[in-house]
């Protein structure tokens, strides 16, 4: 990952990880890579991607393996950086809902990651901090991280792939690290990967107050670079950067445009950036549906996207929204649904155009979405 860290430093800029939210998110990433010739990072969760034993996952029914070969195919200047973005046991919901035991949930996850990195993925997010007994410590994580660690490298030396690991100790919470906590988890890694003659972590996810519910940013800062530059937050990167490990950000989405800008001055060396891009899609479907007055359509896309639960997760506790807002938020969940497929169909067949004009003026609102970050982030020239 080499080019990386050339990128970062030498432009000034804030490499971007796109969440692949839909088949027309990932089309508009890998246009945007390709035209404005840079580097962009697709970071699929296991509930959107998986390999093909583990069923595959949400975003257009693909398997990792399919998925790798569909971005191989399209991504003609190789700009694509395929990530899997947490990967470790009971990320995928079977782990949960088959009730693993940590040894099957940890296999689970190991064979995952070879799929991954024998699939050409280039940055493992290694992020143990799930549970189901929710009884986890800092020694507890940074043991099934190291033992994930041991098991990707190794697996990358055995099929010759050249990978590289983010890690993670813990969920993004809105608020921040402790110095004491961050400098604990680099010190282990750092003597770990010495002892162990890997490479450090490319990247180590630090909580810079960001966290993303509903169709907003409520973390503790909220975009503020005030606030931001007088908290704590300057110290954990200067420990990072004293440890010679890159800073990345996730829950980016929908911080303005201002803030955006700081990150490279901030030094934040990448930041993921994923419901926004499935709430942009969404919204432009909704704008078309209304536009042509299909009320009927609507309300039956609300119906599905309200009865599959997946706004639940992302609504504020003891919040109050209606079922457009909860659509909204989870629309993106029900694009390769069956249910989904009919809709389309019939919205195509009342507004007249044919599939491929209609994605892509879905995924022209992702793409314009995408470039908002691209252009705050200096990976581009203004």
């Amino acid at each position: 990952m080499k080019i990386l860290n050339e990128i970062i430093s030498k432009n000034n800029s804030t490499l971007l990880g796109v969440g692949p939210m839909s088949l027309n998110c990932v089309n508009a990433t890998i246009e945007l890579a390709n035209e404005n010739n840079i580097p962009l990072m697709m970071i699929a969760s296991r509930r959107q991607i998986d390999s093909k034993k583990m069923g595959g996952g949400y975003v257009n029914n693909w398997s990792t393996e399919d998925f790798s070969s569909y971005v191989k195919l399209n991504d003609k200047k190789s700009k694509i950086i395929l990530s899997r973005d947490h990967g470790g046991p009971y990320q995928n919901n079977q782990e949960y809902e088959k009730k693993l035991t940590l040894k099957d949930a940890m296999k689970s996850a190991k064979d995952s990651f070879e799929v991954d990195i024998v699939n050409n993925f280039k940055i493992i997010h290694i992020d143990p901090s799930i549970d189901p007994t929710g009884n986890l410590n800092t020694e507890i994580i940074l043991e099934r991280l190291k033992e994930l660690y041991v098991f990707c490298m190794e697996t990358a030396k055995k099929n010759n792939k050249n990978i590289a690991i983010e890690i993670g100790t813990e969920e993004q919470s809105g608020g921040t690290n402790t110095l004491e906590e961050l400098e604990y988890s680099l010190n282990e890694i750092t003597k770990f990967c010495n002892s162990n003659n890997f490479e450090k972590p490319l990247f180590i996810v630090v909580q810079t107050g960001t966290k993303v519910m509903e169709t907003k940013n409520i973390g503790i800062f909220k975009g503020i670079s005030e606030e931001f530059e007088k908290s704590r937050i300057p110290s954990l990167i200067a420990l990072c950067e004293k440890y010679k490990i890159n800073v990345k950000q996730h829950n980016t989405d929908y911080l303005d445009n201002n803030f955006l800008k700081k990150h490279p001055s901030f030094k934040i060396h990448a930041a993921n950036v994923a419901p926004e891009y499935g709430v942009a899609e969404t919204l432009k479907l909704f704008e078309i549906m209304e536009d042509y007055n299909l009320s009927k359509l609507k309300n039956e896309f609300i119906e599905i996207c309200v009865s599959s639960n997946k706004w639940k997760k992302w609504v504020i506790e003891n919040k109050k929204i209606n079922d457009y807002q909860r659509a909204l938020i989870c629309g993106h969940y029900t694009f390769s649904t069956s249910s989904f497929v009919n809709i389309k169909k019939k919205i195509l067949n009342e507004i007249k155009i044919n599939q491929e004009e209609f994605d892509d003026i879905l995924k022209k609102a992702v793409k314009q979405s995408i470039y908002r970050y691209i252009k705050c982030f200096n990976l581009i020239s203004a």
